[in-house]
């Protein structure tokens, strides 16, 4: 006999293969250039929980994703002022170090209270007891690494400054300190390297008081801002569009002022972790694309790694709440944050980025007409082929229509789809072949099939 619990489970199971996949239409043009894509603006991050080079036995797969900007947190756990008038760099060259093995810049995030210069822990006190001190220890660091040749830019100042310690950092600022925070210590970072790209706030919220008063304080005294910062951890790729949108127009009311946008912490909202194995690669993919349209400058995806903090570490320049907070976020709940788990396995999001590393060259033209179904089109010229990229992000499936708008010759598409939900992580396994299609000028369109949160990546290629 077949119980109502019985028909009940069948029933979730079998609904999605009775789900009718709704019509959608992608047009590529193929002489649509409309410059370099630039994909890897839209690069990565790690830091906040530990001195450990906590990467370093995933140095070569980071490298294959071609990040052109590697955010790192400069936590006080790098001892950088050990005793008065001594510096200690050593630790912090590993990691520096590591990123630049992978062809990536570093973006060095300034989040770090020296006992000498901070003595009382409390998130509050946010500036030091003696600036002169202060001023020479940025100086100190920044000319370290401009004398070894590490290729450093980006300087940014705080760290998620409008939420203090539940944001990883000993630093909660308000509007009318950061400004003069943040004059002093890219004064001293000007001082070490004139061509230093200096900004922030790295705000965990773009809507905090902060990034106005910094703005409003850059326009008035001219001092140095390079670029503005922000973090958003939310599950719609919209809601991180949104942001890009918020943060362009409140810019746009300082017309004295020119500079990047840099969303240098985003993932889904990881408090709800989603359940479908799909989703987190393909939102990956969604959530670029709409930073590229809304003409973000540069983006970096938290984290690489996931890793388990020490409590006793961060108790030395947080408050036992704090440090307590770290630990149990990061030791004893569930983490997706990372392309890697604690265990140092590979997850399917990073197959996302290495598809997205692949779109090399000029961007070409690549219009859908579903509001969830979105490409990149791009030319490479060194290859000499055309890379697609195309993805389903709803929960429910789609026959799409591709249809080639100018093709300049008879082409050979060779598929790959990215399967999250494989059993295993082998790069054939997690790009699965599919088979492939052939391209003809004045053809009719070609269909294929994407399940919900599919993901697709076509090598174009002729004669072969």
């Amino acid at each position: 006999m077949i119980t109502v619990g019985a028909l009940a489970v069948l029933a979730v199971a079998v609904a999605p293969l009775l789900a009718q996949p709704r019509g959608a239409r992608l047009e590529l043009s193929f002489q649509q250039k409309l410059g370099p894509l630039e994909i890897d603006r839209y690069g990565l991050g790690q830091g906040g929980l530990s001195e450990d080079t906590i990467w370093e036995q995933r140095q070569a797969e980071v490298r294959a994703l071609r990040p052109r900007l590697l955010r790192i947190f400069l936590q006080e756990y790098f001892d950088l002022l050990p005793a008065r008038g001594q510096y200690h760099f050593d630790t912090l060259d590993r990691s520096v170090d590591l990123i630049r093995s992978t062809g990536a810049t570093p973006l060095m995030d300034i989040a770090f209270k020296p006992a000498l210069l901070f003595p009382k822990v409390d998130q509050d006190t946010v500036e030091p007891n003696d600036y002169q001190q202060w001023d020479e220890l940025i100086y100190r660091l920044v000319k370290h690494y401009k004398d070894r040749g590490s290729g450093i830019r980006y300087w940014e100042v705080a760290n998620e400054p409008d939420i203090g310690e539940s944001g990883g950092c000993p630093y909660r600022f308000k509007p009318d300190n950061y400004p003069r925070y943040y004059q002093h210590t890219v004064a001293a970072i000007r001082r070490a390297d004139p061509e230093a790209r200096v900004g922030g706030p790295a705000l965990a919220g773009w809507r905090s008081p902060i990034l106005p008063a910094l703005l409003d304080f850059a326009a008035s005294t001219k001092a140095p801002l390079d670029f503005v910062s922000w973090h958003i951890y939310n599950s719609s790729p919209a809601a991180v569009r949104s942001t890009i949108e918020n943060v362009k127009a409140l810019l746009a009311k300082y017309s004295s002022l020119h500079v990047e946008t840099i969303l240098d912490e985003w993932n889904m909202n990881l408090s709800t972790p989603p359940s479908d194995p799909r989703i987190q690669p393909c939102f990956v993919a969604e959530t670029i694309w709409q930073m590229k349209d809304a003409g973000l400058d540069y983006s970096c995806y938290y984290h690489i790694r996931d890793y388990h903090v020490d409590r006793d570490r961060f108790a030395r320049f947080m408050s036992p709440k704090g440090a307590s907070s770290m630990a149990a976020w990061w030791n004893r709940m569930p983490q997706y944050d990372g392309l890697f788990d604690y265990q140092n396995t590979v997850r399917p999001a990073y197959f996302t980025f290495l598809l997205l590393s692949r779109l090399t060259g000029d961007r070409l033209g690549a219009q859908s007409s579903d509001a969830n179904v979105h490409a990149f089109l791009a030319y490479d010229p060194v290859y000499d082929y055309y890379s697609l990229m195309v993805w389903n992000f709803a929960a429910e499936p789609v026959r799409l229509a591709i249809e080639t708008m100018d093709l300049p010759a008879r082409l050979t598409a060779t598929r790959r789809t990215l399967d999250a939900a494989a059993p295993g992580s082998d790069e054939n396994v997690r790009l699965r072949p599919i088979p492939n299609v052939s391209l003809a000028p004045g053809s009719a369109p070609t269909e294929i099939a994407l399940e919900p949160y599919g993901v697709e990546f076509w090598s174009l290629t002729a004669g072969r």
